[in-house]
């Protein structure tokens, strides 16, 4: 099979009506649409799944930090409290007694009905 070079190609024929230049015209209409429909798709599906992801990354780190810092609270307090752990024991837990019932209190009206 014989390849056609450019010299062997006919040249463009102006269809009457149209501009000489409808097919850039034609091709940046249709780079223009499908522009538009990926902004409008593609743009909000990706801040949503970042905020997924960055979401769920928070919460992993926010609960290893927790066991982390309630030892590091509960270290710290044994170091200034003089007497036995008992003492520490007893501060951390009625911190985290004082702080269940404040959530507690604020709960909606009826969740806890079954």
């Amino acid at each position: 099979m014989s390849e056609i070079t450019d010299t062997e190609r006919s040249p463009a024929q102006a269809i009457p009506g149209l501009p000489a230049d409808w097919p850039r015209q034609a091709t940046e209409r249709v780079v223009n649409l499908v522009d538009n429909v990926r902004v409008k798709t593609a743009g909000p599906a990706i801040r949503i799944s970042r905020a997924i992801v960055y979401g769920l990354v928070a919460l992993i780190l926010a609960l290893l930090a927790l066991p982390l810092l309630l030892i590091g609270v509960t270290r710290f307090l044994d170091w200034a409290v003089p007497g036995d752990i008992a003492y520490v024991y007893f501060i951390v837990g009625a911190v985290l007694c004082a702080a269940g019932l404040l959530l507690w209190s604020r709960r909606p009206k009826g969740a806890a009905r079954m």
